[in-house]
């Protein structure tokens, strides 16, 4: 059967992850994995949802589908995510540039936001794909004018979702989250987990050094 977990003396799937972050190759990393990185190349600010959930899911799935159809991604596992902030009910995701980010630190401190990942794995061997979107409630903390302007002239936040990450020097601005912090750092790995295991491939089967 095509959902049977494969034997320990198989080989391992090739994981693919369709992003340039190094946020979420990291996470893949320390978790046991190895992904091999295709850049998808999609024009985030081209495509558009109804709500901020939908953007983020609709953004990965144009990410997983944009690198599956290439050769190079051939029988493999193809991991496609995006990130964007949810505030007052907009979605929010890379700065346009440093003023635009200083607005919007002014705007989100000591205030939540919901971090929204969506996911999509496309299993290019038979078509088959799964997605869904992870959500996790952000709680700002309230940084003065002086450390919003020496964040944004560091250059971190005009390249991560929402202007910030738990992962950098944004980190001491967030009082804390509700959820998983991976998610708010680019890619949850429960949900991945949960998403491979529905095309029938148990994550540990694709650690390194496995037996």
């Amino acid at each position: 059967m095509t959902n049977d977990p494969p034997s320990p003396g198989s080989p391992a799937r090739r994981l693919v992850l369709a992003s340039q972050s190094p946020a979420r190759l990291g996470l893949l990393r320390q978790a046991g994995l190895a992904p091999e990185v295709i850049v998808s190349g999609v024009d985030e600010d081209a495509l558009d949802a109804p709500s901020p959930a939908e953007l983020a899911l609709v953004l990965a799935e144009a990410k997983a589908d944009a690198v599956a159809m290439r050769p190079q991604a051939a029988n493999a596992l193809v991991v496609g995510c995006d990130s964007v902030l949810e505030l007052d009910g907009r979605p929010l995701g890379k700065p346009a540039d440093a003023e635009d980010a200083i607005a919007r630190w002014k705007t989100m401190r000591g205030r939540s936001g919901v971090l929204m990942t969506g996911h999509c794995v496309v299993d290019t061997a038979d078509g088959r794909r799964r997605s869904a979107t992870a959500a996790t409630t952000v709680r700002f903390a309230e940084p003065s004018d002086a450390e919003i302007a020496a964040y944004v002239a560091s250059g971190e936040p005009l390249h991560v979702a929402g202007a910030f990450t738990l992962d950098g020097r944004s980190a001491p601005f967030v009082e804390g989250i509700d959820g998983d912090p991976g998610n708010v750092i680019g890619l949850s790995l429960p949900l991945l987990r949960r998403l491979l295991a529905e095309l029938g491939v148990p994550i540990t089967s694709l650690w390194t050094g496995r037996g």
